[in-house]
């Protein structure tokens, strides 16, 4: 599906990422080999409540990257910046190497970082294709003067139906395309969310929780589809809680804490790493032994899986 973006190479996504990732060491803000969005000294405060406060930021084009950390850590609030939804008292960040900071939600859409959330944003009384149709961009039939001229616009709006089609396909929804978005579950409507963020051809996907509130059945096929976009060229960042879902999907971990970024690694080194269980679990904090990513610890040596609050806040 997006073979014109692939990398040339007989190897696969996830160790392409693994190999380019594999000599950077394990420290908070490190600089990456190919770093598609790039952040420095971002800081976003509410009063006297600072929420972001991150130095230094480097996202490895091609990965899978996944950021974690406990309640309240800043993690929705960073995603709000980076995307245009929220703007931050300083920073500066770049995306493929252009300036982002001052730019609106969809124009950043418009650059190929694109975005979901938590809790989804589907068009409740639109049908699943046609919310679809919404997240093409640059549509002629959108100005009012030439959307009364359809013989200078129907050919693409039958190229983006064609586009939209394929998508709900890919994402096994094709038999909803008639359907309400309203009337789509929980998890289903997590899946129109992503299918309709690819309409954008992205570079870079940006996903706020998207396993949460998700039966397992279709938990699995979104995880599926997350590790295809890495196998097709595109760079996924994502918001987790669960860390056998980290510890399945991810190349690398960026952990955050209060605001800021207090560790980075491969998700091995993440787990094992103390200022991460002291961050979530509270400084010599003993339990039983517990089984996470198919390893036998105890609850002093990884983070507690606990999710955020159903309303997304930071």
């Amino acid at each position: 599906m997006y073979a014109d973006r692939m990398t040339i190479t007989d190897l696969p996504g996830r160790e392409l990422a693994q190999q380019a990732l594999a000599g950077v060491p394990p420290e908070p803000g490190v600089l990456k080999p190919d770093p598609i969005l790039v952040a420095h000294d971002l800081r976003r405060q509410f009063g006297g409540l600072v929420a972001v406060d991150v130095a230094h930021l480097a996202v490895q084009r091609g990965a899978i990257t996944a950021v974690i950390g406990p309640n309240g850590a800043g993690k929705t609030t960073l995603f709000n910046v980076l995307t245009g939804f929220d703007k931050p008292q300083s920073g500066r960040w770049f995306f493929n190497r252009q300036p982002v900071q001052g730019r609106r939600a969809h124009q950043v859409a418009r650059l190929g970082m694109v975005r979901t959330f938590q809790l989804t944003k589907a068009l409740s009384r639109l049908t699943v294709i046609d919310n679809m149709r919404l997240g093409a961009t640059g549509q002629t039939g959108e100005n009012f003067w030439l959307g009364l001229l359809p013989f200078l616009w129907d050919r693409q709006e039958r190229e983006i139906t064609a586009r939209a089609a394929e998508l709900l396909a890919w994402f096994q929804l094709d038999r909803m395309r008639d359907e309400f978005a309203g009337s789509l579950s929980g998890g289903q409507r997590k899946l129109l969310e992503m299918a309709r963020a690819l309409m954008v051809r992205p570079d870079l996907v940006l996903l706020d929780e998207p396993m949460a509130g998700v039966n397992p059945a279709l938990a699995q096929s979104l995880l599926a589809h997350v590790k295809q976009l890495r196998e097709d060229g595109l760079t996924v960042l994502f918001v987790e809680h669960d860390m056998d879902t980290v510890h399945d999907i991810s190349d690398w971990v960026v952990v955050m804490g209060e605001g800021r970024i207090i560790a980075e690694g491969t998700p091995d080194q993440v787990m094992s790493d103390q200022q991460v269980i002291d961050a979530y679990l509270g400084a010599h904090h003993d339990g039983a032994v517990k089984t996470v990513a198919g390893h036998d610890v105890s609850a002093d040596q990884l983070p507690s899986p606990d999710r955020e609050s159903s309303d997304g806040s930071e």
